[in-house]
């Protein structure tokens, strides 16, 4: 498995994996509550390229055994007193369960905190979304709580559940911690309480 920058000589091969991931993707996909959701993925490349220069993200494809198998954003970079980031991903559905989409966010989050000397790191996953839970719990990212429509997903706001990681816990690194077995076990443990708000969404009263 590969993680490399995105270049826009990318855009061909990404837009037709996109494409081609549809129906897989479509759930989770962020969205606009203001525009229509566009395939412009030169576009959305050059975007991500800009937040690279200006040090606000980093813009990564997943590549697996050469095969260009996903994306994964490092977005929302902040310096100074808070150094930290979050990260978002996505894989194809002929990649799943290949132990792509944890090894890739591992790699990220050490590069994050060893080069780029952040100190914490986030991911926020829709409560439905079973597969990104098994990969903030095989990681050892901790459950820090409930967002209430925090992210605009498949067309509405969605509540997301927040798990976060800082440099300490992970000192020789979070894929060398998951591949050694030292992963504290439970620390993406969602609590019953939250569990249980996610399953009623939030009232929103009327204008």
């Amino acid at each position: 498995m590969t993680l490399r920058p995105i270049r826009l000589r990318d855009a061909r091969a990404l837009e037709r994996e996109l494409m081609a991931n549809r129906s897989w993707l479509r759930t989770w996909e962020a969205t606009s509550p203001y525009a229509p959701m566009s395939f412009d993925t030169r576009a959305s490349i050059r975007s991500l390229l800009a937040h690279s220069r200006t040090g606000s993200g980093l813009p990564f494809l997943i590549e697996y055994n050469g095969e260009l198998a996903g994306q994964l954003n490092v977005s929302s970079i902040t310096w100074g007193s808070l150094s930290s980031a979050s990260i978002g991903y996505w894989v194809g559905e002929e990649f799943a369960g290949r132990a792509i989409t944890p090894t890739a966010v591992a790699l990220a989050t050490d590069y994050c905190f060893a080069q780029l000397g952040l100190h914490r790191m986030e991911i926020c996953i829709r409560p439905e979304n079973g597969p990104s839970l098994r990969v903030v719990e095989k990681l050892g990212f901790r459950y820090e709580g409930l967002r209430r429509r925090f992210i605009h997903i498949n067309g509405a706001w969605r509540d997301h559940f927040a798990f976060g990681l800082v440099a300490e816990e992970v000192r020789g690194g979070v894929l060398r911690r998951w591949q050694d077995g030292l992963v504290p076990p439970g620390n993406a443990t969602v609590n019953e309480y939250d569990r249980a708000a996610s399953q009623h969404p939030l009232q929103v009263a009327d204008k």
